[in-house]
């Protein structure tokens, strides 16, 4: 749970609160121990759930690991919160298999995903919650101004779909977005720095590189805050970072082509490549 592990961390930060178990694996785990190190200690396993009562999870849609703590909770009849960290696959966050496990409690930390909530799940409890996460992000980011250079900042995600055409659909979007560079007004020069997601592996685009060297790419390194602060302009799918680089005042464009659904991001301020070109 990348995006809803940053929240719960953060929440847990701004309120001083300390979990009595914590259980966490895949990218959330190395947030955990950046945030906390070993004044926590993670368990790698379920068997102190009996042992509480309130579970607090977020809501990964791609692993079964926070749908299997859930159905615990469920099971034994001990309150479970979840964490909405996105816009996007609100019932599949919550679907495994054809099984359907809903939290007690949802909790959101903005009026998009209050609203959405609610029309998507009207009879759980929607608390709207501050957005702990993006106030700290933010407060890292550089403001704009004369020496941030000509650099477009495109923060990678993995699509994970291929709107019928075979190819992943991450690298659709990078292509479109490449085709409509002419229409962005760009200055001469403008560098593109590539940023993968955390869940991405290193070397995923190592390839796409090398077929497009005629352009002027490369990897971004550092944190996402480094990297916003050094673009004057932002691009995505529709990954939470893009709305972090919003609220720091950057231009934001949406690189979802045509061919592919809307962006899930209901933000109004983004702009998207396939409304302003005709490819």
């Amino acid at each position: 749970m990348q995006g809803g592990g940053n929240q719960v961390i953060a929440m847990l930060q701004a309120c001083g609160l300390e979990p009595a178990y914590v259980c966490m694996e895949g990218p959330a785990k190395v947030l955990w121990q950046r945030a906390f190190s070993d004044s926590i200690p993670l368990s790698s396993d379920f068997n102190w759930i009996d042992q509480v009562s309130v579970v607090l999870t977020g809501t990964g849609w791609v692993s079964d690991f926070e749908h299997e703590a859930r159905r615990l909770s469920q099971k034994l009849g001990i309150r479970s919160i979840a964490v909405l960290d996105h816009w996007a696959n609100y019932v599949e966050r919550f679907s495994r298999k054809g099984t359907v496990v809903l939290p007690d409690e949802l909790w959101v930390v903005d009026r998009y995903a209050e609203s959405l909530a609610h029309q998507v799940f009207p009879g759980i409890p929607v608390y709207l919650k501050p957005d702990y996460y993006a106030e700290r992000e933010v407060s890292l980011i550089a403001p704009i101004d004369a020496q941030t250079p000509n650099v477009l900042l495109y923060l990678l995600e993995p699509v994970r779909s291929d709107w019928g055409l075979g190819v992943a659909g991450e690298f659709q979007a990078l292509r479109f977005f490449l085709q409509c560079i002419p229409f962005l007004g760009l200055p001469v020069k403008t560098v593109i720095n590539l940023r993968p997601h955390p869940s991405e592996i290193a070397d995923k685009y190592v390839e796409f590189l090398d077929e497009h060297n005629d352009f002027p790419i490369r990897m971004a390194s550092g944190s996402l805050t480094d990297s916003i602060s050094a673009s004057r302009w932002v691009t995505g799918c529709q990954t939470y970072a893009m709305t972090l680089a919003l609220r720091a005042g950057r231009k934001v464009f949406g690189s979802l082509p045509s061919w592919a659904p809307c962006c899930m991001l209901p933000h109004k301020g983004i702009v998207h490549l396939k409304d302003i070109t005709v490819i």
